[in-house]
């Protein structure tokens, strides 16, 4: 299972890197595993605007619906545009291509609330 160092987690599992103001954000690899095969997202509005913890998408998989929540305050500025056509591209790159949404961050002391890649693991169940 793949858990890149420069990246933030949230407990339920979305990550997030940062560029700037804008946090790009996205489901771990730990959460597409545990989904299976991507049928449908559905995502966010631009200009759209979360607090930390708010439903912000949906993925279905064959298996399952899960929300998928901001993980910090934010105005969404960019979709992913692929993953309207083609959901399965967070199965095959859940931290590239994948990506869900990205949004310019409100408040950056909400990242402390974020776990690095060591903490992630320790949450994750191993299989």
């Amino acid at each position: 299972m793949a858990i890149p160092e420069d990246f933030f987690y949230s407990k339920s599992h979305e990550w997030v890197s940062f560029e700037g103001e804008v946090a790009t954000i996205g489901i771990t690899d730990f959460a597409q595993s545990q989904l299976s095969d991507l049928t449908f997202v559905e995502l966010p509005e631009v200009g759209t605007t979360f607090a930390a913890g708010d439903e912000a998408a949906v993925v279905e998989s064959v298996k399952a619906a899960a929300d998928v929540y901001a993980p910090i305050a934010g105005e969404i500025v960019e979709i992913n545009p692929v993953l309207e056509d083609a959901p399965e591209t967070i199965n095959a790159d859940a931290f590239g291509a994948g990506w869900l949404f990205k949004l310019k961050v409100m408040d950056e002391s909400e990242l402390d609330v974020l776990m690095d890649a060591n903490s992630y693991e320790e949450i994750c169940p191993q299989s």
